[in-house]
C-alpha cells in the first residue's frame, strides 16, 4: 500500500475513543484523530504525552517579570535618578504593576509563538487535505500506512467493530 492514510468517521466520541484505544494496542501507528470539540481522554487514548506548553508559558511569564523590574530599576535608579519628593530611586511597590502587565504580555506571545513553532503553522503555498463534515458533527480517526507489516483490511475491520460509520483511504498530501 502507498503512503498515505485510512481515515475512519465516527458519529460519536465513545466510538472513536474505542477505536483510538484498539488502535494503539494493536501496533497501529495513529496519524491523528479529528473532532468538532475537544474530547476528554483522546490524548491518553493515543498514547500522546502531556504537554510541555504549561514550562513556556512559565518560563516566558519569569523572564517578562525579571525583565520589567529590572528595567525599571534601571531607569528609575541607576540611568536617570531623580530626587521626587524624597522617595526613593528604587520603589518596589510602583514597580509591580507595569512588572505584572508585561509577565502577562510575554506569557501570552510565548505560548502561542511556542504553539505555532510545535505544531508547524505556517504560511503554505497549498491547501491542507479537508475531512468532510469533521469539524461540524463528525469525528475521524486517522491511521498511518505506511510500514510492510500493515493491514489495511485488518485495520478497517478494527474501526468498524469500534462503531465506525464509514472507512477510507486517502492518500498522503505533499
Amino acid at each position: 500500500m502507498t503512503s498515505g492514510l485510512l481515515v475512519a468517521y465516527f458519529e460519536d466520541e465513545n466510538g472513536l475513543l474505542r477505536a483510538a484505544r484498539e488502535a494503539r494496542a494493536a501496533g497501529l501507528k495513529i496519524h491523528d484523530a479529528y473532532t468538532p470539540y475537544a474530547v476528554h481522554g483522546l490524548d491518553a487514548a493515543m498514547g500522546q504525552r502531556p504537554s510541555r506548553l504549561p514550562w513556556v508559558t512559565l518560563l516566558c511569564g519569569l523572564t517578562g517579570t525579571l525583565l520589567a523590574f529590572w528595567f525599571q530599576r534601571w531607569t528609575s535608579a541607576v540611568s536617570w535618578p531623580i530626587n521626587v519628593g524624597g522617595k526613593p530611586a528604587h520603589s518596589f511597590p510602583a514597580f509591580i504593576p507595569v512588572a505584572f502587565e508585561f509577565t502577562v504580555l510575554l506569557a501570552a506571545l510565548g505560548t502561542v509563538a511556542a504553539l505555532f513553532i510545535r505544531v508547524g503553522l505556517r504560511p503554505r503555498v497549498g491547501l491542507p487535505r479537508v475531512l468532510p463534515r469533521v469539524t461540524n458533527d463528525r469525528f475521524a480517526l486517522a491511521l498511518c500506512t505506511d510500514g510492510e507489516d500493515f493491514n489495511g483490511a485488518a485495520a478497517a475491520e478494527l474501526c468498524r467493530n469500534a462503531g465506525a460509520c464509514e472507512v477510507s483511504a486517502v492518500e498522503e498530501a505533499p
